[in-house]
């Protein structure tokens, strides 16, 4: 049996700059995440108002949503060869 001179090593799917952008993305959705966490109240008939500030309605959110955009631009970014 002859071996296949055509066996090379297998290259990955995306190339370095895509996964530095998944990477990136990854982290911001979960910023976004952890500052949406929290402003519940320790006693259940006392409601808390911190739970609809500013860093949990229009922040966090907003977070999530650019991390989602760069997980998507890193995904469709061509990998240079």
């Amino acid at each position: 049996m002859k071996k296949e001179k055509n066996a090379s090593k297998p290259e990955f799917l995306f190339g370095k700059k895509n996964y530095r952008f998944m990477l990136i993305g990854l982290v911001v959705i979960a910023v976004g995440f952890i500052l949406m966490a929290g402003g519940g109240s320790e006693n259940p008939n006392v409601f808390n108002e911190d739970i609809y500030n500013w860093r949990r309605i229009r922040l966090a959110p907003t977070l999530v949503l650019i991390g989602l955009g760069i997980e998507i631009y890193a995904i469709l970014t061509t990998p240079k060869k």
